[in-house]
């Protein structure tokens, strides 16, 4: 039996790869499947330690970027694209998967038009509140279409969709307090602020906590993550703005946090502030209040519609880009870490929004389409 996964190069779309990937391994184990083989067909492996952990094999296809603003590399990248479905077309057909599984994202095109082509059964998972192009045509040939939100639902076919939540890897979806200070070098009786911008960071939040650092770390401790790119500005600046301040030592900056350390944060962290990606699946399963700020120039708005939809839920507060200020930022964290009340009610809200088991009724309709396959 073999399994084709495709998606984005994205952590957003990566990471849910590999969290289906581990229950499909769990799956095929319990069900003695000797010969089971998975593929990941992208742009780029994103991270092939974690594919190669979990027996992943990667297939590149260099595909172009769909843009939905105008520039002269959408002439180029649609050749690129011709090209890339003609690559994908061989690949696929040499492989001949069972069952071809789709993230969304024009890096996942090739692989599907493919499977069109070739009648190989597909299922699709959206992240987004708002499907992405890609997913909207696949879902007229999917089997099975997963979603996060249930206002993704009326974008597809009713009879087709399950509304599964987002696929969470066992590595992180259970917060660690034990270790967490002395990895971390944090103090104990100090609130803390857990900050993510999003797999690749984010400037407008990385700029707008760093005209407020001097203030918080008076109260607060802050775990920063800030992303490859933005690493050694943030460290330049903040040794500009903190200096030799006191309590300097209570603003942690990182480029990344391994999985360890992610877990150590969200164990300990009484607040978090982030984009509005997947990440807000895992702030979910962590139980935590949060602030969100989204993108503003997401593809169809997603992210905007993804903070307003966990909003709505009560799990969370959302500062759109465009109202995003120092004052304002620092005013609404103030405001939460000084009201218990509103951040356990924001706890018990984020916990009933997650959905813990996505990964693992995603890979049990992959499983099922299998096993018929294979009769």
């Amino acid at each position: 039996m073999k399994v084709l996964l495709t998606g984005g190069i994205t952590g957003g779309h990566f990471y849910p790869i590999i969290a289906i990937t581990e229950e499909l391994n769990k799956l095929a184990e319990e069900k003695h499947l000797v010969a089971f083989e998975v593929y990941f067909m992208s742009t780029d492996p994103y991270s092939e330690r974690a594919l190669f952990e979990n027996g992943i094999t990667f297939i590149r296809v260099r595909t172009g970027k769909a843009r939905q603003y105008f520039s002269l590399l959408n002439v180029v990248d649609f050749f690129k694209t011709i090209i890339a479905v003609f690559v994908a077309l061989f690949k696929v057909f040499i492989l001949f998967p069972d069952v071809v599984v789709g993230k969304g994202g024009s890096a996942s095109f090739p692989a599907l038009f493919a499977a069109r082509l070739l009648r190989i059964p597909v299922v699709i998972h959206e992240s987004d509140s708002t499907p992405g192009r890609v997913n909207k045509w696949a879902a007229k040939f999917a089997k099975k279409i997963a979603i996060s939100y249930p206002e993704a639902a009326k974008y597809f076919p009713k009879e087709k969709v399950a509304l599964t939540g987002n696929p969470i890897r066992n590595d992180i979806i259970t917060p660690m307090k034990e270790g967490a200070y002395e990895l971390l070098n944090l103090e104990k009786d100090i609130p803390i602020i857990f900050i993510l911008g999003g797999s690749l960071g984010s400037k407008i939040i990385n700029e707008t906590i760093l005209q407020i650092v001097p203030e918080l770390i008076e109260k607060y401790q802050i775990i920063h993550q800030v992303g490859k790119k933005n690493i050694k500005e943030v460290r330049d600046l903040t040794r500009v703005i903190i200096g030799e301040k006191e309590h300097k030592e209570r603003y942690k900056v990182f480029e990344y946090l391994d999985d360890q350390a992610m877990k150590m944060s969200a164990g300990v962290a009484d607040l978090v502030i982030s984009r509005a990606g997947s990440t807000i699946f895992e702030i979910a399963v962590w139980g935590l209040p949060s602030i969100i700020i989204p993108i503003s120039n997401s593809n169809g708005d997603h992210q905007r519609k993804n903070a307003y939809s966990y909003a709505r839920a009560g799990a969370s507060d959302v500062i759109e880009e465009k109202n995003l200020t120092p004052h304002l930022l620092a005013s609404e964290i103030n405001r939460l870490m000084n009201d218990k009340q509103k951040r356990d009610e924001m706890s018990r809200a984020a916990k009933e929004f997650s959905k813990v088991d996505a990964a693992k009724k995603i890979a049990e309709q992959i499983m099922g389409i299998l096993i018929k396959h294979e009769n």
